[in-house]
């Protein structure tokens, strides 16, 4: 590592407005007790210091109220869920009644889907982007086939040979071309793989144009890149709470549903005692009388001790100020970057795009090795404290999350992979 990039990064790190809440994480250490260099935040996200005080007194409000903690607790949990609608709108651009805190992503796609992809005549098509994350396709195929369906109804965008990234002119290309058949357009606000951010306002502009439902799986872009879900106008959202929102393994996950849609009844969902009207709900009528807004999709009550890290996570966001995170997710992300083409040059490509706008906090980096020197140089970085991603068969994923990774860390894990390339 160069003194003089150490001494920049060392420089912008002493004069970062939002340092303070780096060490509000707990960061993994090697067996010396050193901070090893965290870019996973896009797989999972460190824990704050202030979860463990969030859960426990959970934990000791359970012990001290048993049952009679649902009112009396310190945060009640009759209406748990609702402590974390404000911050979730925050980060969502939505309304607190267009967004909830719920099941898990692929549940609440799954609900969502039951609602909003209603197959019929010519519309009986979905279309997603080649190579979505699997458990989005697995979800998809499934309620193909629910509706007596094929998978030959999933149409895939794939981008233009010899690119990695679609271009948004081809999204809107394909929308238009097959929008008689589509009933649904199901679009990721961040691309897994390639980290790539999309212009979500033009794409679900143009799936409502043609009379599509047009869906977001926003797993990789809530906490990660700005959004303004209510303005945009997608009929909903999903996502984890694990990755960018460091909430914990196996989360909470959180759905958006758009006001316009609050109070319809006409819409098909497969409904639960919890999405039940509160003012009537332990009246145990028969009749199913929804909640207005995104609560009416709720099927159960929320898992406290799933939601008190999501809680904990929220109110750090509220403090840093997201348009202020954005703001340091692109210094970051883009010093990382710089390091990169510095150090490595040819040897790797980042297939991750170079606009700011199009990218939140993630490099994508493809080795060009062999499959076996591509894995020993993951192994490599690994054993030099580096905590990534590996993606087969050649795909190193780093994530410089603004919230706790600082600009000595970028610089520390481009010169670990070139000394991990070297080897």
């Amino acid at each position: 590592m160069s003194s003089t990039a150490l001494e920049e990064a060392r420089r912008r790190d002493a004069a970062d407005p939002l340092r303070s809440f780096i060490e509000e994480f707990h960061h993994p250490v090697d067996p010396a007790g050193r901070r090893l260099i965290y870019l996973c935040g896009h797989s999972l996200g460190l824990q704050s210091r202030s979860t463990a005080a969030y859960v426990e007194q959970e934990l000791a409000d359970w012990r001290r109220l048993a049952v009679a903690g649902h009112h009396d607790a310190r945060r009640p949990w009759i209406d748990y869920h609702e402590r974390a609608a404000p911050g979730l709108a925050l980060l969502t651009g939505a309304s607190e009644s267009e967004v909830i805190a719920m099941n898990s992503l692929t549940v609440n796609l799954h609900l969502m889907m039951a609602s909003f992809f209603r197959p019929g005549g010519a519309r009986t098509r979905v279309l997603i982007e080649a190579g979505a994350f699997p458990s989005d396709r697995y979800a998809i195929a499934a309620q193909l086939a629910w509706h007596g369906l094929e998978e030959t109804h999933l149409i895939e965008a794939s981008p233009r040979a010899g690119e990695r990234c679609l271009r948004t002119e081809d999204i809107l290309a394909l929308i238009a071309r097959e929008g008689p058949r589509l009933a649904l357009v199901l679009w990721p606000g961040v691309q897994y793989l390639t980290g790539q951010s999309f212009d979500l306002p033009s794409i679900i502009a143009a799936a409502r144009a043609v009379g599509a439902a047009v869906g977001l799986d926003l797993a990789h872009a809530i906490g990660n890149v700005p959004l303004a879900l209510h303005d945009d106008g997608a009929d909903f959202a999903v996502w984890c709470s694990y990755k960018y929102l460091n909430a914990g393994p196996g989360a909470i996950g959180g759905c958006f549903v758009h006001a316009r849609h609050a109070r319809r009844r006409d819409l098909p969902r497969l409904a639960g005692w919890w999405g039940h009207d509160a003012a009537h709900r332990f009246e145990m009528r028969p009749q199913f009388e929804p909640m207005p807004g995104a609560a009416g999709w709720q099927v159960s009550n929320p898992p406290i001790l799933s939601t008190a890290p999501l809680l904990a996570s929220l109110e750090l966001f509220a403090r840093a100020d997201p348009a202020r995170l954005s703001v340091k997710s692109h210094a970051l992300t883009a010093c990382l970057e710089q390091a990169i083409n510095e150090r490595l040059g040819r040897r790797v490509e980042i297939i991750t795009p170079a606009a700011p706008e199009a990218r939140g906090a993630q490099l994508s980096v493809r080795l060009d090795l062999s499959r076996e020197r591509a894995q020993r140089c993951h192994e490599l970085l690994k054993q030099a404290g580096v905590i990534h991603d590996w993606r087969e068969p050649d795909v190193l994923r780093l994530a410089p999350v603004p919230l706790y990774n600082s600009f000595e860390d970028v610089i520390g894990a481009a010169a670990a992979l070139e000394a991990a390339l070297a080897a």
